[in-house]
């Protein structure tokens, strides 16, 4: 449904994690028509709930005076003693949680939250540089399968 391709590029992922989403009928309605994003997004812990910031899920076109708000808080679930492992964890200086994809299972709407670490410039440099490689080398396996 909605995916954060940016935030490989821009954090290093350590552990990824699954919550539903408390949404309202129109925003259940926006997602299956794909109307999200999540770039600029991000999930915090405060008074031992999990919350998501900044996710924009445009409103829902047949909407009328019930629509929701495009940009919104919204509540995020997972089992008490995860959101405390969470939340333990997102306190090490320099990590974050980001979601990277929204997606449907069993007509649920989850998002995928990344604990992640984010990169300085000369780690996005060597990771371009270690992607060209490996796409040389398989390249290169290419034609001499061909030949």
């Amino acid at each position: 449904m909605a995916q954060n391709r940016s935030a490989s590029f821009h954090y290093s992922i350590l552990e990824r994690f699954e919550a539903g989403m408390v949404l309202r009928g129109t925003e259940v309605k926006a997602l299956r028509e794909g109307k999200a994003n999540i770039r600029e997004a991000y999930a915090h812990v405060q008074r031992g709930e999990l919350w998501l910031e900044n996710a924009h899920i445009s409103e829902y076109n047949a909407g009328g005076p019930w629509n929701h708000s495009p940009l919104g808080t919204r509540k995020l679930l997972m089992h008490r003693e995860e959101i405390r492992k969470v939340f333990s964890k997102t306190q090490v200086k320099g990590l974050t949680l980001i979601p990277l994809r929204i997606y449907f299972r069993n007509g649920i709407a989850k998002v995928e939250l990344g604990l992640a670490k984010g990169k300085k410039d000369w780690d996005r440099r060597a990771d371009e540089r270690k992607k060209e490689a490996d796409r040389e080398v398989k390249d290169a396996m290419y034609q001499s399968r061909r030949r």
